[in-house]
């Protein structure tokens, strides 16, 4: 699975996990919910600063949605 479909389908999936519509994360993380809409198709990558960003307004570490991305794209260490 590509990369940035893989990030959209974990986004998404982490965001109803945190209870949050694509506005609320938006607001939260400071960034446009057209963007998070747009990450969540796979139609555009996060830069590193909104990663973290995305991550600090979901309470959950930068880092977790990396791993996941990577068991989702189906990457080998």
């Amino acid at each position: 699975m590509e990369l940035a479909v893989a990030f959209g389908r974990v986004l998404r999936t982490c965001r109803k996990e945190a209870g949050m519509t694509q506005e609320q994360l938006g607001l939260e993380a400071g960034l446009e919910r057209n963007f998070i809409s747009l990450l969540e198709l796979g139609q555009r990558q996060p830069t590193l600063t909104s990663l973290f960003k995305l991550a600090h307004a979901m309470s959950v570490q930068p880092s977790i949605l990396v791993r996941l991305t990577e068991e989702a794209a189906g990457a080998k260490n």
